[in-house]
């Protein structure tokens, strides 16, 4: 088959650690263009592809003949340029938190439907292998009924991160939006949707500013949610945990809690009300940390997707569900109140 024109927007970290090389990876892929502000990030990356360096996505857009565009860029980037490349006729990946608003999310599912085009969002937390056996044991009914949860996702902050250190996008509210909640917890609203298998209804947050200097955006953030058949939990947002990341989630059921990354060996631990204990040996979950797991899945269900025309498992409906939780919780703060999510 013809191999699918890529263009990569955004040559930071995201695209060096992750979009590019899992593009590279893939046999379906040539990465035919690269596109950063940066002139020499933008010379860097297309030199270690073999593809065209572009300083403005537009001139890239106008100029490339492309099958998919990766959006990789700071959030408030998000909405138009995916726009922009759906009009152009490119299916999409676009990296998370996948706008600022609803009403941008909804612009770019309607540009995805007007265009015949696939919207992905980048939220890879729903590929890990014991987020994934997690949700089957709870479809199959495991765990029981489902009464509450904890979740977190928290590292020492995106500026060991970033390509741009303490000077990075993340940290200013014009570019990003929102700080940790936007970076972390929208993977966790996303995944606890995805392994819960329901809607949340309600969210009460607490927002602070208190580990970083210098910055207008959260750091440290947690929310109380619930979810349409009242199981309730926390979700723990923080760029604050300085000696070691954290990326758990814990589920108490019925008949069983299951433990998904927090243990240092075993990937998931079910423990039964009965005393018995299955520990489950699964791929590791992705970090930032070094060694950490390169291969997120989602460059390569986004091409599966486009190549065998299906919908993708995070499409742009799904990533608007996972951002209007976080919007939800903006609305809480405030208005210091608990905050109605629309059903």
């Amino acid at each position: 088959m013809t191999k699918l024109r890529v263009a990569v927007i955004g040559c930071g970290s995201i695209a060096k650690y992750r979009h590019l090389p899992e593009y590279a990876l893939n046999p379906n892929v040539e990465i035919v263009a690269v596109c950063d502000l940066v002139k020499e990030r933008a010379e860097e990356a297309a030199a270690k592809y073999q593809a065209k360096a572009y300083t403005n996505y537009e001139t890239l857009l106008q100029t490339e003949k492309l099958d998919a565009v990766s959006v990789c860029l700071p959030n408030y980037l998000h909405a138009p340029v995916s726009i922009a490349a759906l009009n152009a006729g490119n299916h999409v990946l676009c990296e998370k938190p996948m706008a600022t608003s609803r009403e941008e999310a909804a612009q770019m599912i309607e540009a995805a439907n007007k265009n015949n085009k696939k919207l992905m969002i980048g939220h890879n937390q729903r590929f890990v292998s014991s987020h994934q056996k997690a949700k089957q044991l709870i479809e199959k009914g495991e765990a029981g009924k489902i009464y509450s949860f904890r979740t977190a996702f928290g590292h020492g902050g995106p500026e060991g991160w970033s390509v741009d250190g303490k000077d990075s996008w993340f940290f200013n509210k014009n570019q990003a939006f929102i700080g940790a909640m936007g970076d972390l917890g929208v993977h966790k609203a996303d995944l606890l949707r995805y392994i819960l298998g329901e809607e949340f209804i309600e969210v009460g947050a607490f927002v602070e500013t208190s580990a970083k200097e210098d910055t207008d955006v959260d750091d440290n953030a947690v929310f109380i949610l619930k979810s349409v058949s009242g199981v309730i939990g926390t979700l723990a947002a923080s760029w604050a945990y300085t000696a070691k990341e954290d990326n758990s989630t814990i589920i108490y059921g019925e008949n069983a809690i299951l433990r998904l990354e927090d243990d240092p060996d075993f990937s998931l631990i079910v423990q039964y009300k009965n005393g018995e204990v299955v520990k489950y040996e699964l791929g590791g979950i992705q970090s930032n940390e070094e060694g950490g797991q390169t291969t997120t899945h989602v460059i390569d269900h986004f091409v599966e997707a486009i190549v065998e025309n299906k919908e993708p498992l995070i499409n742009g409906e799904e990533g608007k569900r996972s951002l209007e939780v976080i919007l939800g919780a903006i609305e809480s703060v405030e208005s210091k109140s608990i905050y109605q999510l629309e059903r």
